[in-house]
């Protein structure tokens, strides 16, 4: 067992209790899952991002807290060419990279470290492209990074010019989403000498406000204030993630102050939140989307007509009465009505079992048996995937299609779901990144995005479709690009790979005490800027 491993082992014991020296304001959130791991590149499920990599790491631009502007990161500034291709970003002089038990850093963030962080995800042969078995970088594929990008250089250390195949409007939006973090060649380096890869997604080293200090699997995260942080320090000294996957337990805890902040609670108890006065809630319009993706490679499936009778059969102001009790509205559209470009003229397709039915016998479907795969877990855009799937399995049972429940373990989820095979149809859903629409309509259903580990899980590539988000990519007109987005939607509803289900309403409660949280529009949890009063 290596020295590292002991210390570990040993910090974990000690977070049993979630207690802390009195000297020392510790604030609790109680998280609504465990991480799939701290490398912030390969994971898209949120809990990564929001739950345990980002108080670690820093990006070359980062999102204004609450918004979605973008302010200076690791780069202090950045130039653009007249011809949209090349940006060349300046660093911020002396960023420190944080040390963990058995690793000191010999130098400062450098412009080695931001060509590292990008060529990894892109580069098969990049011998850090592959450390794990089975990763892969579905934000970097889905969004063609590898295509896009045509060269980083380092012009100095200081200096890194990014050089793209084609204008991209929404890049620089795009550097601010948590997988593009830099991460620390030296640090990668290091643990290839000593063949410890894989502690690289265990151990994070960053230049956050905050930095790890241990994990208990399915239990606690500790995190504490980094001393050396280059930007505003935060104001609490020691951040820990008390993993709680029941909404009901993290609103017991918080009640008790056991915890100061909870996300996702469940719509049944925000009367009895609102009615508590030792606590608060904010509430915004969730730039979300709550989906079921059918697979459109396999029979039935395959049909649109299919498709939109399935959509037909599914009550969904039925789920949002019973699911969502109210904090949610019924989705249309693969994009949120708060999002600019959302194509408001869209008719959806109407709950009408009868037509849903002679539809289905006009495919030539009869006695179909399909999967409706039901998440595990509690997400801003679903409060209970269980639920919701036992509603549309009842539903669907009235047009003579027999459905079955399947779930698994969240990260096995994430991962079955992606399989171009993969039976029958998912239940998923999407928080927006950067407050782009191609951040949906790109990611979630392009072409580009098809495929083993991607996350088009409709595993539908129409390529009129595809063709129209390229080229809203490729203007930065915004009115330009709006239109061609409402015209992927028409698309997109014609097709009907998805039955978009809803848009959620985002609620945090929290302690009276907590002071400068920030909601973020992108469904994202940061502290540095918390206190307690």
């Amino acid at each position: 067992m290596s020295k590292m491993t002991r210390s570990l082992l040993a910090a974990s014991a000690l977070m049993l209790g979630l207690s802390a020296p009195a000297f020392a304001k510790t604030f609790v959130y109680c998280s609504e899952a465990s991480p799939e791991g701290f490398d912030p590149a390969p994971y898209t499920a949120g809990t990564t991002f929001d739950a345990s990599a980002h108080p670690v790491f820093n990006r070359l631009v980062e999102f204004k807290k609450g918004t979605t502007e973008i302010e200076p990161g690791l780069a202090t500034s950045w130039d653009v060419s007249d011809d949209g291709l090349t940006y060349t970003f300046h660093l911020r002089p002396d960023v420190k990279w944080q040390s963990v038990d058995g690793y000191a850093p010999t130098r400062t963030m450098n412009a080695d470290d931001v060509i590292f962080s990008f060529d990894r995800q892109g580069n098969p042969d990049n011998p850090w492209h592959d450390y794990l078995p089975g990763i892969t970088y579905e934000y970097y594929s889905a969004m063609e990074m590898a295509d896009l990008i045509k060269s980083i250089e380092k012009v100095d250390d200081m200096t890194v010019k990014i050089t793209l195949t084609r204008p991209e409007a929404p890049f620089l939006a795009n550097l601010a989403m948590p997988f593009m973090s830099i991460v620390s060649k030296e640090y990668a380096d290091t643990l290839a000498e000593e063949g410890k890869q894989a502690q690289f997604n265990q151990v994070p080293v960053g230049t956050g406000p905050f930095q790890f200090v241990a994990y208990q699997q399915d239990a606690v995260i500790r995190y504490k204030k980094n001393a050396d942080y280059w930007g505003t320090a935060p104001k609490i000294d020691d951040l820990v993630f008390a993993i709680t996957p029941e909404a009901s337990v993290r609103l017991q805890r918080l009640q008790a102050n056991e915890c100061q902040l909870m996300p996702y609670p469940s719509p049944a108890d925000l009367d009895a939140i609102k009615a508590d006065s030792n606590l608060k809630l904010d509430q915004q319009p969730g730039l979300n989307v709550a989906y079921l993706a059918y697979n459109t490679t396999i029979a039935p499936f395959d049909k649109p007509e299919v498709r939109k009778a399935l959509n037909m059969a599914i009550n969904k102001q039925a789920i949002i009465d019973a699911v969502f009790q109210g904090a949610g509205e019924v989705a249309k559209n693969p994009i949120p009505p708060t999002m600019w470009s959302y194509n408001d003229s869209i008719q959806d397709d109407p709950y009408d079992p009868e037509k849903a039915k002679q539809m289905l016998a006009d495919a030539g479907v009869s006695n179909l048996d399909m999967e409706i795969w039901a998440m595990p877990v509690q997400r801003p855009y679903m409060p209970n995937a269980r639920r919701t799937a036992e509603l549309m399995q009842s539903d669907l049972e009235k047009v003579g299609v027999k459905a079955s429940i399947v779930s698994y373990e969240w990260g096995e989820y994430l991962k079955r779901s992606t399989d171009p095979a993969r039976k029958g149809a998912v239940i998923m859903g999407w928080t927006g990144d950067n407050g782009d629409p191609d951040n949906f309509m790109g990611v979630l259903l392009s072409c580009a995005a098809t495929g083993d580990g991607g996350s088009n899980r409709a595993q539908w590539c129409n390529e009129d479709f595809s063709e129209l988000l390229t080229k809203a990519k490729a203007t930065t007109d915004q009115a330009e690009r709006a239109k061609l987005y409402e015209q992927a939607q028409v698309i997109f509803k014609e097709q009907a790979p998805w039955d978009t289900l809803a848009h959620s309403t985002q609620y945090v409660p929290m302690r009276a005490n907590v002071e400068g949280f920030q909601m973020s529009p992108l469904g994202d949890f940061t502290f540095e800027t918390v206190d307690l009063k």
